[in-house]
């Protein structure tokens, strides 16, 4: 679905942070053992809780978000019953109503919502925003400045007449979205400080499959998100002849992304002339990466350096056969791979040679 898509981030970046506070709602008919909703909380891409209609409890993630549901009880009480009560008996209705709209009359049916904000930490713009959708496509998005709704499909249009009619909701909405959720936000960022606002550096590594591949700069380990990795020779950003990964989440909370250079047009004496460069908003200095041949990681095996052992292999086995028949040796060669760290070396094993 096109509206969970991570946006991409510019890779010229101001000293202000931009910061997000995102609340995923799924409601869906049609799957067996799976909750009738489900809801979660994230911030700058961090999952701080979530819920389910058939647990009936709120489950934080952090210790902190705990503390913070403790000292404001509120919050608590507006969670609970968002996730247990309004959310899914509204979601539960609209479903009805929109297969109805799509002559649907069975089957498993989606319906998404993704209301939030951003906040500028430096300008304090505040950007607000309710977006819909279903069964995997955009359906409905709020515009707060003309103050309607944005029918993104035909079937939409009743539902965008029919919600834009509504003012009181329109005026809840836009109160929610532009002063609520940021004063939410900034209180989750400073009870969350030491984990939301932490400064991770990545470790960036070369790779390359084959002599014929293209050379990936590849970055993990790092925190928070807002980052770009790039090539550029002699100075300058390149457009072409490079492929942009998307930035993808680890296990422990940071972030890994790669671009890829195709070098199949460059000379061995201009390898040289290129670097990769990871850029951290809100850091002056960039990780800069030079290009060349025994930085790069990989795990193929030169045909010279097999030439020796497969030739020695080979008259060692006819002596043995021609000396002392009846005795068969078999000879293993492993091939040969490059040293990776203990942190990275699964991952970098699976970036090098993604079919193994």
């Amino acid at each position: 679905m096109k509206i969970f898509i991570l946006l991409f981030l510019s890779r010229h970046f101001a000293s202000s942070v931009k910061h997000s506070l995102k609340f995923i709602s799924t409601g869906s008919s049609g799957l067996p053992n799976f909750p009738e909703f489900v809801g979660a909380v994230v911030v700058d891409e961090n999952l701080l809780g979530n819920c389910d209609s058939s647990k009936k409890i709120i489950e934080p993630k952090y210790d902190w978000v705990k503390k913070l549901l403790e000292n404001d009880p509120h919050q608590l009480e507006r969670y609970s019953w968002d996730c247990f009560v309004r959310e899914p008996i509204f979601f539960k209705a609209e479903i009805n109503t929109l297969m109805q709209r799509f002559n649907q009359s069975g089957g498993v049916h989606i319906l998404q919502k993704m209301d939030g904000c951003e906040w500028d930490d430096e300008t304090g713009e505040v950007i607000g925003y309710n977006q819909f959708g279903y069964d995997g496509e955009d359906f409905l998005s709020i515009d707060l400045r003309t103050e309607t709704w944005i029918a993104l499909k035909p079937e939409a249009v009743i539902t965008k007449l029919r919600w834009d009619a509504d003012k009181a909701r329109m005026k809840l909405n836009q109160y929610d979205l532009t002063v609520i959720f940021p004063e939410w936000l900034k209180m989750y960022l400073d009870y969350g400080r030491s984990q939301l606002l932490r400064t991770e550096l990545p470790s960036v590594s070369l790779l390359q499959k084959t002599p014929s591949s293209p050379v990936s700069c590849h970055a993990t380990g790092f925190y928070p998100h807002r980052a770009a990795l790039v090539w550029r020779k002699d100075g300058e950003e390149l457009h072409e002849e490079v492929d942009h990964g998307e930035i993808l989440p680890n296990h422990d909370g940071t972030f890994q992304m790669s671009v890829d250079l195709n070098l199949s047009s460059v000379t061995p004496e201009d390898w040289t002339r290129y670097d990769c460069v990871f850029q951290f908003s809100g850091v002056k200095e960039d990780i800069i990466t030079k290009l060349e041949k025994d930085r790069i990681r990989t795990n193929w095996v030169k045909p010279s350096d097999m030439t020796v052992p497969v030739t020695a292999a080979v008259v060692v086995l006819a002596l043995i056969l021609i000396g002392a028949a009846g005795f068969i040796v078999y000879k293993k060669k492993k091939a040969i791979s490059p040293p990776s760290s203990p942190d990275n070396s699964t991952e970098l094993s699976e970036r090098v040679n993604p079919e193994t």
